[in-house]
């Protein structure tokens, strides 16, 4: 009697657990040991270009206008003073996701020429792309039903 018991007892938790993958995944139910870690936060660091900044960068400026231009360089070297470097560094959970370089050549104290890696394009224009990304997902006015308006209305934000 109780090995018949066991094997209902085995058939019933097998069907169990066919229907619970069904249904969804162990990630829900289970933790993962990415949830034991310790939380990371995100850096910035360096120098955030954008190719509105480059595009103002001319040949025969100044050092002080590329200062006024592009900022402070984040490296600078006594023995070669004739370049700039700016870097660019974003990491998320300690990983870095993100990494551009971009050089100035001097001449004589005046930009010679420059190079590096490919700049987004202005802030503005980012923040503009993310808000436009961010309303997609929006309903429109016009698409909402007369409850959902009313609902809107004494909504707290």
């Amino acid at each position: 009697m109780s090995s018949s018991f066991l094997v209902l007892a085995r058939a019933l938790g097998l069907c169990a657990l066919v229907f619970a993958a069904g249904c969804s995944t162990m990630a829900e139910y289970m933790p993962s040991l990415s949830s034991f870690e310790v939380y990371k936060i995100d850096v910035n660091q360096g120098n955030y270009l954008s190719q509105d900044m480059v595009d103002k960068l001319k040949p025969g400026m100044t050092k002080q206008q590329v200062k006024l231009v592009l900022g402070t360089p984040l490296v600078t070297s006594a023995f070669r003073d004739n370049r700039w470097d700016y870097v660019y560094e974003f990491a998320r959970q300690g990983r870095v996701r993100e990494h551009r370089q971009f050089t100035v050549y001097f001449a004589d104290d005046k930009v010679a020429r420059w190079e590096g890696d490919e700049m987004p394009q202005s802030v503005v224009e980012l923040n503009r792309a993310a808000g436009d990304k961010a309303l997609q997902g929006l309903p429109k006015e016009e698409d909402k039903s007369f409850l959902e308006r009313v609902r809107g209305i004494f909504k707290k934000d």
